[in-house]
């Protein structure tokens, strides 16, 4: 395997990486989060080990960009000293595989690590992202509702493979935000506009709605028992 490990501790971080080159793997080091994403996004791993709690970037943050904005599909290993339920959820949310609590054990890491990268090789690639009966190829990019193609503009695309690919949660407006305009959203609220435009392309004169707003929170697309 090669790893990726994301860990302002050196002594953690060396401790793993020794114990994993020791098996034959290879290790690449990252020591806060925006240091990560360029290594992540530059490079091909198989698994992602975050440390939860980082400079510049923590790790839950790391991974839903990752995720959102970079399609990334490694499986990731959290760690963290925050044991709570809601911290965990935070986690899975974020996009994470598996969770891990500080202090472990070498030999757990390893593992949790070897069952992930087995689960990963042996899933189905799949280019189509569904809600209901809506499709996109992310290789064509041809979107379908019941089989009828339906045109969008590169931004409207954009949020809906974003929102598709996030279809297990509500993506806050801000996330939105950030994934078109990055640090520098607009004053007035394009998004609002944005979505109003994607809900006619995909839901107009439809009996089951899939794209759902969450007032003052963001935004699902899904297809929810009962909507």
């Amino acid at each position: 395997m090669r790893i990726l490990i994301v860990e302002d501790h050196a002594d953690i971080a060396e401790s793993i990486g020794e114990y994993l080159e020791q098996r034959g793997h290879a290790v690449d080091y990252a020591r806060d989060g925006l240091s990560a994403m360029r290594l992540a996004t530059q490079e091909t791993y198989d698994v992602l080990v975050l440390d939860r709690l980082m400079p510049r970037m923590d790790g839950a943050t790391l991974c839903a960009r990752l995720r959102g904005e970079h399609g990334l599909t490694a499986p990731v290993l959290m760690l963290t000293a925050l044991d709570t339920l809601p911290d965990k959820v935070a986690g899975f949310d974020a996009g994470a595989d598996d969770y891990l609590v500080k202090p472990f054990e070498l030999a757990e890491l390893y593992a949790r690590l070897t069952a992930l990268h087995r689960r990963a090789t042996n899933r189905v690639a799949t280019p189509q992202l569904t809600a209901g009966d809506l499709v996109l190829d992310t290789r064509t990019r041809e979107l379908r509702r019941s089989g009828r193609l339906i045109p969008l503009s590169p931004t409207l695309g954009k949020l809906l493979e974003h929102l598709l690919r996030n279809a297990h949660r509500i993506v806050p407006r801000e996330e939105l935000e950030y994934l078109l305009w990055g640090d520098q959203p607009p004053d007035q609220d394009f998004l609002r506009a944005h979505m109003h435009k994607l809900r006619e392309a995909i839901d107009r004169d439809q009996p089951r709605k899939l794209l759902h707003t969450y007032r003052s929170v963001g935004y699902r697309l899904a297809d929810i028992e009962g909507a």
